[in-house]
């Protein structure tokens, strides 16, 4: 392989094992010749990870290309550690050609370190060592000088300098260990870089399992071992949409609930309070979970009243303790206070609780709220966990560079945070909509009576950090309780509501059976007053508004033949959007609906026996009953399931904030359904 491949090939092979480094941590390098397409003469360059981006997942694309000279040259330059943020700029007169992509504030240990492959790691035995109260001693006793200490300081520049003179100084030494942050490896070539990194995480970790103590975490709490596992989710669902709400205060978030053992266990344990209270200590893990996360200080059995009214306490103090943390480090150059609610909230017994703008962010900060919880673990079974300076914390929290890496964030899309539970979304009009939400930012919960369509639909619109599908018998109040748990449990809540399931059988008054009336009053009627009153509840706790939306039809404004259960069907859920716009004004719940027609290329209901229906009574082949429908309308255009999904994201995609109660046309024009 060539050296771009071989550090490639590396980098997914260490990123791909979370025991090596968390999600996106980290960074490798590889120095080699090339080509120069100006001089035709070599150049030595030196491929390092790009800022941003996984090791587990890179690619040559997420590789920063820069010459050496030029990099080395830096050092000539460097004005001292005061000013060392400046040095990153300098990286980009650096690049070669167009340079891939941006460098990361680690490049320079990358760079000025004499080996030519070099990995920083993140992996949690390292900063065990690195965050332990005596881990320059327990490094020299473990490691022998292998590897050497080095003490903390924050990434930049400077750092690399000092990890390039611990090479120079110890030339028997494969790495280092960086105290309260990581660790770092070299090698001549990339098999043995990928070796030495290897050998540094599994000496620490056989070094803390020989050595460590058994019971880092002290003996466990009576009240706080966990729950059984349905009775812990059951709460788990219960508890989420009110801790959503509390972490939202400042902006939406969504959520991920996280009950591994490791969790539960660390909450279960007596030491689990002032072990929280002293934050996590690498860099990664605490730009992704704050300082220090939200406890609550109840036992698991605790009643659910209780539980809440305490949950809100604690938010109020915790949004004061960081207020009060930013004002005692910022300095006129920091940049604006981001927010000061909790990123993770624990919950013994039950769980933990993470949370960001999207449903990535938010299980990669539960990751790594799990990695801090095996740093402490083997921090305190070998030594003393003791974290980095809270100023220290706030220095990189409020780095101007990490603000500059937020400022170059895409802008976020319309729906980004909201969380849409959407029903008969397995195909035709529900798919479409669940389609449309997920691509405007909404994390999308297919919910469909066939729970292999339903996962199978959510699988072609994304993954799991995008949609999820359930099972759902809309007519069945237990079973839409249990579909809205499993939506709230993936994401943390819910924001917008689409009841859409539905069926029609196409019959005479005469030829109406009593079970044709019922089958269609239970899944429409009954079904979507189910689904808004168990939604509804959910938004009412989580104090975040939302809006739910009814797929109607032109049949609940028109009277056409043949259709007796359909059409009075249509028209109570046409009502149900005006009533329930009267009730849930107040909650900032806005209800409205959309009452299409003639859908019938994709749409289920036409699929299942309606088309042939319709299509006989109107005299027309099945195949034409589209192009049929299209001709009677003012606009002479079919009506696909996408421009049903269009008016949902019109109602719900942020202009029209002010619209509750309307039900929208979306026919082409038939002047018979005009409302009146």
């Amino acid at each position: 392989m060539s050296t771009v491949e071989e550090l490639v090939a590396r980098s997914n092979r260490l990123g791909a094992d979370p025991k090596n480094t968390n999600y996106a941590g980290g960074n490798t390098s590889a120095k080699g010749a090339a080509t120069d397409p100006v001089t035709g003469q070599p150049v030595e360059l030196l491929w390092v990870k790009g800022s941003g981006g996984d090791l587990g997942a890179l690619t040559e694309s997420g590789l920063a290309v820069l010459r050496l000279d030029r990099l080395r040259s830096l050092v000539d330059v460097y004005p001292g550690v005061e000013r060392e943020d400046e040095m990153v700029a300098a990286f980009d007169y650096c690049l070669h050609g167009k340079g891939g992509a941006a460098p990361s504030i680690d490049t320079a240990m990358h760079g000025l370190v004499d080996a030519d492959h070099v990995d920083h790691l993140h992996p949690d035995a390292g900063i065990a060592f690195a965050t332990a109260a005596d881990g320059e001693a327990l490094t020299k006793e473990c490691f022998g000088d292998d590897v050497v200490w080095v003490p903390w300081r924050r990434p930049g520049f400077q750092l690399g300098l000092d990890i390039a003179a611990v090479k120079q100084a110890n030339p028997q030494a494969i790495g280092c260990i960086l105290g309260g942050h990581g660790i770092t490896a070299w090698g001549r070539t990339s098999e043995e870089c990928e070796r030495h990194s290897l050998s540094i995480i599994e000496r620490a970790a056989a070094y803390i399992a020989e050595k460590g103590a058994a019971d880092p975490f002290g003996a466990p709490l009576e009240g706080y071992v966990a729950l059984p596992e349905e009775e812990r989710r059951t709460r788990a669902a219960r508890l989420a949409p009110v801790i959503r709400g509390l972490a939202s205060t400042d902006k939406p978030q969504v959520g991920h609930f996280t009950d591994s053992d490791v969790v539960l266990d660390f909450l279960a344990s007596e030491r689990h309070p002032e072990l929280a209270a002293l934050g996590t200590s690498c860099p990664d893990h605490f730009l992704r979970t704050k300082v220090r996360p939200m406890v609550l200080d109840l036992p698991a059995t605790a009643p659910v009243e209780d539980t809440v009214a305490r949950l809100e306490e604690l938010h109020a103090a915790y949004r004061a303790d960081y207020a009060a943390y930013y004002e005692r480090h910022a300095t006129p150059e920091s940049p604006a206070m981001r927010g000061a609610d909790p990123a993770i909230v624990l919950v013994p017994g039950v769980g933990m609780f993470s949370f960001g703008a999207n449903k990535q962010t938010a299980r990669v900060a539960g990751e790594f709220y799990v990695n801090a919880i095996n740093v402490m673990r083997g921090a305190e079974a070998i030594s003393t966990y003791s974290p980095i300076e809270e100023n220290e914390k706030f220095r990189i929290e409020y780095w101007s560079l990490e603000e500059a890496k937020l400022q170059r964030m895409p802008k976020p899309k319309p729906l980004q945070s909201r969380i849409a539970f959407v029903t008969g979304a397995a195909s035709g009009i529900g798919k479409a909509i669940a389609t449309r939400l997920a691509a405007e930012g909404a994390c999308v919960v297919i919910a469909d009576l066939d729970l292999g369509k339903a996962q199978a639909a959510a699988a072609d619109i994304g993954g799991a950090d995008v949609a999820v599908g359930v099972a759902a018998d809309v007519s069945d109040g237990e079973a839409v309780a249990a579909a809205l748990r499993e939506a709230v449990l993936a994401f943390g809540g819910v924001d917008l509501v689409v009841n859409n399931a539905g069926l029609s059988l196409s019959k005479s008054l005469l030829e109406t059976t009593e079970r044709d009336w019922d089958l269609q009053h239970d899944v429409m009627a009954k079904g979507s007053f189910l689904v808004a009153r168990e939604s509804a509840r959910i938004m009412i706790e989580q104090e975040m508004g939302g809006d739910i939306v009814y797929i109607s039809s032109k049949n609940s404004i028109f009277a056409g033949p043949n259709n007796i259960a359909y059409g009075a069907t249509k028209a109570d859920q046409a009502h149900q959007v005006r009533l329930l716009a009267a009730e849930l004004g107040p909650h900032q719940i806005r209800v409205n609906g959309i009452n299409p027609d003639g859908v019938v290329r994709g749409s289920g209901i036409f699929a299942g026996g309606w088309g042939a229906s319709r299509a006989a009574v109107y005299g027309v082949p099945e195949e034409e009953l589209g192009a049929y429908y299209a001709q009677r309308t003012l606009l002479k255009r079919e009506v696909l399931p996408e421009h049903v999904a269009n008016a949902v994201f019109a109602l719900c995609g942020g202009d029209l904030t002010h619209t509750t109660g309307l039900h929208v046309p979306v026919d082409a024009g038939v002047a018979a359904a005009f409302l009146r």
